[in-house]
């Protein structure tokens, strides 16, 4: 399904929102974490994927490959470490820290008793279990009854304590306030509600970086970006940076999310941050959220030209078509998250009404953030009917072949 925002509007980013969420503090917020071992010293890629483009009748077609940003295999990578980063930095104002120092280790006897505690899905929990691990804090991480083995054993691997519950995601965000309130700890959650704001923008500021990134690698503005909804936060990042870069002359903003986790659907639908309407129940896991982040909404609200939801087959056949690749599109390992942005994108093309009311056309030049590799590489295997390696080989042959 699709629907066009009827409050989206090409408007100069307002200083309502500057004062909040803008450029220098995402560059800063790279600058901080470059200091880390666990990201990648480069930009990560942005693929061009001409077969693609010429295949669904568009212009061109950018991936950014978030999978490698660092070894936890997502974008999540920028957002928890920095917002963890940000939370002692304003706990301790007398102590001068120097984030660079922090995220190494240079503070470990001054925050070995600091506790946080966090919901996830998985990704953000590995995330912040590694930056734990590096600062040298404690770490407790709430799991839902939908979250994976296999992820639940990557997040430990870390030395996070893992608290498993029945229930949704939802479910799991009240049992950490309900944990971080009897024990004195602090929540770092990448979802907002009545006052908690502070860290959850602190998180989507950290996603900033991936926009600065892509502007930098295009070889021309994008005329559209399709982005992964979830609770919001990763697209409130982006599209803020690009808003404020562009102004007026800003991109198509179009967001994407399973049909039984619509939450940000609904949000447009009624004008103000919603529920969702399904089961949240997702194969797109990381997506699975069942409310918008009230935060998010505000630098959504006015942004997003369209919402749509897509089917978990939708998801499956994306990662399948990426995963093969072409003649001249590289081969790419994206999870069932990182693939839902291709997959809006197909839908849309498929349906040559939606092609035509979302401003699609042979002039248009699409950025897509392929937001996680294999984080699950069983579950990946089991959908796409190989493994991340074999994928990784194939890509890295075709790399090759193209110097």
């Amino acid at each position: 399904m699709l629907i066009a925002n009827p409050h989206a509007s090409l408007k100069p980013y307002p200083t309502a929102l500057r004062q909040i969420m803008n450029m220098a503090a995402a560059d800063e917020s790279l600058r901080w974490l470059s200091a880390w071992d666990q990201l990648a010293d480069a930009a990560t890629p942005l693929y061009a994927l001409p077969d693609q483009a010429s295949r669904l009748g568009v212009a061109q077609i950018h991936m950014k490959d978030e999978s490698v940003r660092s070894p936890l295999g997502s974008f999540k990578a920028l957002g928890a470490p920095v917002a963890l980063l940000r939370l002692i930095l304003r706990r301790w104002p007398e102590m001068d820290i120097d984030p660079t120092q922090l995220i190494r280790g240079a503070y470990a006897d001054l925050v070995k008793d600091f506790t946080f505690i966090s919901a996830t899905d998985g990704n953000h929990g590995r995330a912040l279990a590694a930056a734990a691990k590096t600062i040298g804090c404690a770490c407790v991480i709430v799991l839902h009854a939908n979250v994976s083995l296999e992820r639940e054993e990557a997040i430990a691997a870390y030395g996070a304590k893992i608290v498993r519950i029945g229930g949704n995601y939802d479910a799991s965000v009240e049992e950490a306030a309900g944990l971080a309130a009897e024990h004195g700890w602090e929540v770092v959650s990448d979802t907002s509600y009545d006052g908690y704001e502070d860290i959850p923008r602190d998180v989507m500021q950290g996603y900033g970086a991936i926009a600065a990134e892509a502007v930098r690698q295009a070889p021309a503005p994008f005329t559209h970006v399709i982005l992964q909804g979830g609770v919001g936060g990763l697209a409130a990042g982006i599209i803020s940076y690009l808003w404020e870069r562009y102004g007026e002359d800003r991109p198509t903003f179009i967001v994407v999310e399973p049909q039984q986790a619509d939450c940000l659907y609904q949000s447009a639908r009624i004008g103000y941050p919603a529920v969702a309407t399904g089961s949240v129940d997702s194969v797109m896991a990381g997506l699975a959220c069942g409310e918008t982040s009230p935060l998010a909404w505000k630098f959504l609200a006015e942004s997003v030209d369209y919402f749509m939801t897509i089917s978990d087959d939708d998801a499956i056949a994306a990662m399948i078509r990426l995963a093969k690749g072409g003649e001249r599109d590289v081969p790419m390992v994206s999870g069932e998250s990182g693939a839902a942005g291709f997959a809006g994108l197909e839908v849309l093309c498929a349906n040559r009404d939606l092609f035509a009311d979302v401003g699609l056309g042979a002039e248009a030049r699409i950025l897509l953030v392929s937001t996680e590799g294999a984080t699950a590489p069983r579950v990946y295997r089991d959908l796409v009917g190989e493994s991340a390696e074999a994928v990784m080989a194939r890509q890295t042959a075709h790399l090759r072949r193209s110097l």
